[in-house]
């Protein structure tokens, strides 16, 4: 190993560790619902809106950019050892200290690389840095101001006698906004193992999915959909992405069809002419009718 890489054994900084995640990964509604981190790779230094029945979210990025649905895999995972906690024990916690080979575990990755740990510091600070506007309320409490993932992210190296750098036990501390949807919302979803195998848009499908499919099959229109996902593409391209999708089929507990009705009531002209094209939707519908059932947790 260079002397550039992280250890993949880690040392101890904290007294307290909480407990590796035990079974499954979890998420809360809201941040399956919504788009609230980017699709792209690469930084996205350009603010993020969204606004639609009613709801508005406004979303700055960090000075490394917003933060990714990569980055969203850590989130994920410290809200996944909140819920265990408030399982195990009925109390809320909102500060959490791990070993990251414990979420390169949980996400699947076997063995992580010096790059997957430099990558995992950078999204650190990218869920520290992001700031979040919304008017989405959870806990029957309302937000009016930012507030970003983590209100505090810690993480430490350190260089052993080998010269080896030595990534040390991560400390994070949720946003209220999240402590309160796991805690008073409790709209806890599991996920499947296969989600961190998936491309952004296709881990977005898989999020809606979760979320409105329940034994039936569930239409969106592709324009509405498009917002849901985060898609920035053109409608055309982004129709493409998903008849590509739908065709390759990898997405774990759904499927996808991307299918063009006729209206019910088209419109017409003046001499009473159907007018108009056909409309594009995305239909999703679960591959088993009980696919990954929504998860409430009992006080």
């Amino acid at each position: 190993m260079d002397s550039r890489d992280v250890a993949l054994t880690q040392g101890k900084l904290f007294d307290y560790l909480d407990s590796p995640l035990h079974g499954k990964v979890r998420g809360e509604q809201s941040i399956m619902d919504f788009p609230l981190f980017s699709l792209a790779k690469r930084p996205q230094m350009e603010a993020m809106t969204y606004e639609m029945d009613g709801v508005k979210i406004e979303i700055k990025p960090s000075s490394s950019g917003i933060a990714t649905m990569w980055d969203k895999e850590i989130l994920i995972y410290v809200l996944s050892l909140m819920v265990q906690h408030l399982g195990r024990t009925g109390d809320v916690q909102n500060v959490f200290t791990f070993n990251a080979h414990d979420f390169f575990r949980a996400t699947g990755v076997a063995r992580p690389s010096s790059r997957d740990y430099e990558r995992f510091i950078e999204a650190l600070g990218r869920l520290q840095g992001t700031q979040i506007r919304t008017n989405i309320k959870t806990g029957t409490i309302g937000t009016r101001g930012f507030f970003s993932w983590f209100a505090e992210a810690q993480a430490s190296t350190r260089e052993t006698a080998s010269g080896i750098e030595q990534l040390m036990p991560v400390r994070v501390q949720l946003c209220d906004w999240l402590v309160r949807a796991v805690s008073r919302d409790r709209r806890i979803y599991d996920y499947h193992n296969d989600y961190f195998r998936l491309g952004s848009i296709e881990r977005r499908l898989y999020e809606l999915a979760h979320c409105y499919c329940r034994e039936e099959e569930y239409e969106m229109p592709l324009e509405i959909l498009g917002a849901k996902i985060g898609s920035t593409s053109p409608l055309r391209t982004l129709k493409s992405q998903l008849k590509k999708i739908a065709l390759e089929d990898k997405m774990p507990a759904y499927s996808i069809e991307v299918r063009e009705v006729v209206p019910k009531t088209p419109a017409r002209d003046k001499l009473g002419r159907k007018v108009g094209k056909p409309e594009t939707v995305v239909v999703m519908r679960p591959k088993d009718r009980a696919a990954n059932p929504r998860v409430m947790l009992v006080a």
